[in-house]
């Protein structure tokens, strides 16, 4: 059959190995394409103001250090909100639809920075409202992780989760790479405004606006809605009764809102702790962090991701000691070293928890479905694959939540102790939760232990 590449496809069923080789997986792939290009630029603009805010006091503007962070801070509170809605978009609207949407608005984060950077007049409210529109930029990942689920068949969801989820997450070491250069040329001079020490601070979101069109063009043309991949608002609700959504949302918080908020805040912490380092090399966490999430996802596969997510809190603890110890003692070169490995940690935290999501609702649909015939595991499969789609959206949306958390506790630490080591001791003891939780609810052997954890165990959770 002849793929004819509408706007809605009717007709599609990836698990159904005839389909999938003749048409299904050539489809999935060219809309997994366009919606990394398109993750990847949202992740770049969440993550703008990470750079920016290093260079506001050189520019003129006046604001404390505390405040500086949560000009970085704001864009990973309202991407965590966003996530909300943009998970329930793709199956109201169409993951193509969406996508083109979404790309789309990113032009009023960048164009409101290009313009604003450059009156150092500008109060820190108004400052910290128009860094807060990037936080769109965040909300993107729900609805691209979302719509991409419905693409694949169940065998083959990490793998492509996996990879959408990299492609988007290599946006945040690409803004943090490219912006500090391309804020060193002139690009266009919209607003008449001039370097600041041979710097063009509004470069930071005229950057984006070629890109932006071009993943536009992109999803007008190549992607497409699926019309199985609609469902009801009060359908994909059912996620917030799960004992599972909440548990796992909590597990993502020490992993992805890790990797999110250390990204945001590096920069800058750089910046505050070793003033004669370059913030150029803080690029190098994120891309780690973001190249290290396969590798979850893979490890996952072979042995778990229960087990992968436990034995990775660990390391994350013991990463987060080491930083703590050579900020104490003012040594870069192991401050640096510790934090890239905390980095890679978050990484392979990210792959393997969501590795987890979709195997938990598939077990626990599937349990529930026992004795049905093979009707009932159709119908078990759909709603495991809704579920998990809606469920996958909002727990990277409470997730994101440590976009906010992590470069305000820095901020308010550093305000009121004159150092970062009172939020590292957090950080550490809230790892130490999460070690704890995901050892109870899927890996500890008790005869008590629920039958449903007993299912969820033999999935290789």
């Amino acid at each position: 059959m002849r793929e004819q590449n509408p706007t809605w496809i009717s007709e599609w069923k990836p698990e159904d190995e005839t389909f999938w080789n003749s048409t299904g997986k050539f489809v999935a792939r060219r809309n997994l394409i366009w919606s990394i290009v398109a993750e990847n630029i949202g992740f770049s603009v969440w993550l703008i103001w990470s750079i920016v805010a290093t260079k506001l006091p050189a520019a003129g503007f006046h604001f404390t250090t505390d405040q500086l962070f949560q000009l970085v801070a704001i864009p990973g509170l309202i991407g965590a909100l966003m996530r909300f809605p943009y998970t329930f978009a793709v199956t109201t609207f169409g993951g193509r639809n969406w996508t083109i949407f979404s790309a789309s608005v990113l032009l009023i984060p960048t164009l409101g920075l290009a313009y604003f950077v450059g009156h150092p007049e500008t109060p820190f409210w108004l400052l910290l409202l128009v860094a807060s529109t990037a936080g769109l930029g965040g909300g993107n990942f729900a609805s691209s992780m979302a719509n991409i689920s419905f693409f694949y068949p169940d065998r083959m969801k990490g793998w492509a989760l996996g990879l959408n989820a990299a492609g988007g997450n290599i946006g945040v070491s690409t803004v943090q790479l490219l912006t500090p250069i391309l804020m060193g040329v002139s690009l266009i001079n919209l607003y008449q405004a001039q370097p600041v020490s041979g710097v063009y601070l509004q470069n930071a979101g005229l950057m984006w606006l070629v890109p932006l069109c071009i993943a536009v063009f992109g999803a007008v043309f190549f992607m497409n809605n699926l019309t199985s991949a609609k469902s009801s608002f009060r359908d994909q609700l059912a996620i917030v009764r799960r004992k599972h959504t909440w548990i796992m949302a909590f597990l993502y918080i020490g992993t992805f809102g890790s990797f999110i908020g250390y990204s945001a805040a590096f920069p800058l912490l750089i910046k505050t702790q070793f003033p004669t380092v370059t913030i150029g090399i803080a690029f190098l966490g994120p891309l780690l962090g973001s190249l290290s999430r396969p590798l979850g996802g893979l490890l996952a596969d072979k042995v778990g991701g229960a087990i992968v997510t436990f034995w990775n809190f660990i390391a994350m603890a013991a990463a987060t000691i080491g930083v703590l110890y050579f900020v104490g003692v003012k040594d870069f070169t192991g401050f640096l070293a510790m934090f890239l490995i905390l980095f890679v940690t978050t990484g392979v935290g990210n792959g393997s928890t969501y590795r987890m999501i979709p195997s938990i609702f598939r077990e626990e649909n599937l349990r529930k479905a026992r004795g049905t015939g093979e009707a009932g595991r159709a119908l078990a499969m759909k709603t495991a694959s809704i579920e998990s789609g809606a469920a996958v959206g909002f727990i990277g949306a409470i997730g994101a939540c440590g976009g906010y958390l992590i470069p305000s506790g820095f901020g308010q630490s550093i305000a009121a102790t004159g150092g970062p080591q009172l939020a590292l001791e957090i950080y550490l003891a809230f790892y130490a939760t999460c070690l704890a939780v995901t050892w109870w609810c899927y890996l500890r052997k008790s005869p008590a232990a629920e039958a449903s954890a007993s299912s969820l165990a033999g999935a290789r959770i």
